[in-house]
């Protein structure tokens, strides 16, 4: 960090008069950033919406079409959603106004004594966040009029003078609570990763984000993505929000050159001859039409065996086992169901007794002997896998006396040969919130042959994929997966 005793500091503007459209113009602030106003006339247009500032005819007409509305917001908003493609520049002006909320708002006279004020960066992951993090250092440190604001600074954390704090957080409910929160930026929101307790992390941060800013006047709720599926936080926020007049939240959905036309248009027309689909979410801002729910959480929530984890192995029953194989040093989980068949009620269903997970990084030949043990245990001499990873682990089963055979269906014909029986409830789950978060983040993707059933990028789906085949394995009592196969047919 500089030091702030040997730079020559002019006066800080008047705080309440410095508009984050004068600063942007300040040649002693951003202006270095800001030089080319054909690159950012629409950005200042939506920063304009935002604080309602006076907008030009051109940006009225720029806030028209990006938002659906015919007037602008008559306050600043307190929560803003954006829907962009991908290059248009979002994490940056994110940035630029976290900036401007730090150290242009007199946040100090909403503080008790000692505390401070928060305005939080979170993404899909730590690293995606230190883009804006990066930005905001650029942004204070290369200012010398905010640089000597700045107290300390780590690697996640920028704490200022005036009792404001800029940081990293999780992506998580529970990290935002307990805070005085200012500011709160979301990046990429529509790809949160699920989490072992959330089947929908993002309204799980925001229910948890938005009572802790109520009572702070001013405080902002900033959420910017590409879009993705018809799902999830922006989608229901786009439904709800757009072409809506409402001077608290305003959503605004722009292509990727709207926002900055300096992005070539020739790579967005190639992306569109290799997928329309993917290009008009990725660059137009489109919400993928191709992108569906695989099961819902009422369906898994029926299925599920509320307060159960485990079964006991019980003699006179056969038990199956279908294991999905991971090497241990990459991002994936190995993972190992054990169930079986039984008759309830007159009607067969499938119960998954025991679900193990092995969370990298591990030793490959420790777990496989956990494996091998709890195999034993139930009694299982033979079992399947999934084939595009299971090679390796054959041995080692081989040599415990266990058989491993490579499934004969692919994952996502697995979880579509599955569907039927959680639809009419011919399962029983353990009640693992995991389990179930993986299941209900499942998507179906229609493509130009056969749809297909995966988890979401940057998500897993070790669990469900380990369940789901060993569902297949022990309904109506068959002792394979090739068994059940030809008794469906």
């Amino acid at each position: 960090m500089p030091n702030a005793a040997l730079l020559p500091v002019k006066p800080m503007p008047q705080r309440a008069s410095m508009s984050i459209l004068a600063a942007m113009d300040d040649e002693n602030l951003w202006r270095r950033w800001f030089r080319n106003p054909a690159t950012y006339t629409a950005w200042r247009a939506w920063l304009a919406a935002m604080f309602a500032l006076p907008m030009s005819p051109e940006q009225l007409e720029i806030y028209r079409t990006c938002t659906g509305r015919a007037e602008p917001p008559s306050m600043p908003v307190s929560e803003g959603w954006l829907a962009c493609g991908r290059r248009a520049g979002k994490s940056f002006h994110l940035a630029a106004l976290a900036c401007y909320l730090a150290c242009f708002r007199p946040w100090s006279e909403n503080l008790s004594p000692g505390e401070r004020a928060s305005i939080l960066i979170l993404a899909t992951d730590r690293t995606q966040a230190k883009t804006i993090f990066r930005y905001c250092e650029a942004l204070l440190f290369e200012v010398k009029l905010l640089a000597p604001l700045i107290e300390r600074q780590t690697a996640e954390e920028i704490e200022l003078s005036n009792r404001v704090t800029i940081e990293i957080t999780s992506a998580s409910y529970r990290s935002v609570r307990g805070r005085t929160i200012v500011a709160a930026l979301i990046d990429e929101i529509a790809f949160l990763r699920s989490d072992e307790t959330a089947a929908n992390p993002d309204e799980a941060i925001l229910a948890a984000l938005r009572p802790a800013m109520a009572t702070v006047p001013g405080a902002m709720l900033l959420c910017a993505s590409s879009p993705y599926a018809r799902r999830g936080a922006m989608w229901n926020a786009y439904r709800r929000w757009y072409g809506v007049p409402n001077d608290h939240v305003l959503f605004w959905r722009a292509p990727t050159r709207t926002m900055n036309p300096t992005v070539p248009q020739r790579i967005i027309d190639e992306a569109m001859e290799r997928d329309a689909q993917s290009a008009s979410a990725e660059y137009l801002a489109e919400f993928r039409s191709d992108v569906a729910e695989f099961v819902s959480r009422e369906v898994i929530d029926a299925c599920t065996a509320i307060g159960r984890h485990e079964y006991s192995r019980e003699m006179g029953k056969t038990y199956q086992a279908f294991l999905d194989p991971a090497g241990g040093s990459g991002s994936d989980s190995m993972t190992l169901a054990i169930g079986h068949s039984e008759e309830v009620g007159g009607k067969v269903i499938s119960v998954i007794d025991a679900v193990r997970e092995w969370v990298p990084s591990f030793s490959p030949s420790d777990v496989t002997a956990e494996a091998v043990a709890l195999l034993k245990h139930y009694n299982v001499r033979r079992i399947q896998g999934d084939r595009w990873g299971g090679d390796w682990v054959r041995e080692p089963l081989k040599k415990a006396g266990i058989e491993y055979e490579l499934s004969s269906k692919s994952k996502s014909d697995i979880y579509r040969d599955v569907l039927p029986l959680l639809n009419s409830h011919q399962v029983e789950l353990p009640d693992i919130p995991k389990l179930a978060n993986q299941f209900c983040n499942l998507e179906r993707k229609t493509g130009r042959g056969r749809d297909s059933i995966d988890h979401p990028p940057g998500q897993h789906d070790d669990l469900a994929n380990a369940v789901a085949g060993c569902l297949l394995m022990t309904t109506r009592g068959g002792s394979s997966y090739d068994r059940f196969i030809a008794l469906a047919s």
